[in-house]
């Protein structure tokens, strides 16, 4: 959902901000198999993709000054933290990764596409690749001479990373093979805080 969208509707108890569509892909099937359905009403949750970390300031004041009372929650990738902190400062202090989760935004160690590698393993990614029919082009891209020697984790992550499309297609593909034990840490202290917030 759009900022300006939610701007013009009812007041949700919680906005999820996210960095992009494949993280938004990921939270969004997540959050439904704990029986939670974003759809920005009273009461309920509000899934706001940013389009970019570098939005997050417009994105926040925007959501405060449109609905004061409803909380704020979301997930960071670690080179980028400190946009989002910024965003969330208030009377100049900048929040430390304690005061980030303090506030319900939780730090992916890379990036999500890091943490799902991580917890599902490459085969899995592997297959989910060959399942979105880009499993040619992967082995055409690991022979590139500046990722032959690479490993299969770090060629996944560049691999997946590139191109909006599959970067969205295989988000989906790993979120369906995430259960309780694999669903990353800074996802499932996400979730955790959303079912806390909505009640």
């Amino acid at each position: 959902m759009r900022v300006f969208e939610l701007a013009g509707r009812t007041a949700p108890r919680t906005a999820v901000l996210v960095e992009g569509d494949s993280d938004a892909v990921v939270v969004e099937r997540l959050a439904a198999s704990r029986g939670i359905r974003f759809h920005g009403g009273a009461g309920g949750a509000a899934l706001v993709p940013m389009h970019g970390v570098t939005n997050i300031r417009h994105v926040v004041a925007e959501l405060r000054t449109a609905h004061p009372q409803t909380a704020l929650l979301g997930l960071a990738d670690a080179p980028e933290e400190r946009f989002v902190a910024a965003a969330l400062a208030e009377g100049g202090a900048m929040l430390d990764r304690d005061g980030l989760a303090a506030r319900g935004f939780f730090v992916c160690v890379r990036d999500l596409e890091d943490e799902l590698i991580r917890a599902l393993g490459t085969d899995a990614v592997e297959d989910a690749l060959r399942q979105i029919g880009d499993a040619g082009r992967f082995a055409r891209f690991q022979r590139q001479p500046e990722w032959r020697d690479r490993a299969r984790a770090d060629q996944l992550h560049r691999f997946a990373g590139s191109g909006a499309g599959r970067k969205r297609a295989l988000a989906a593909q790993l979120a369906e093979r995430l259960d309780a034990s694999t669903t990353p840490e800074p996802l499932r202290r996400l979730l955790d805080r959303l079912e806390l917030e909505l009640g």
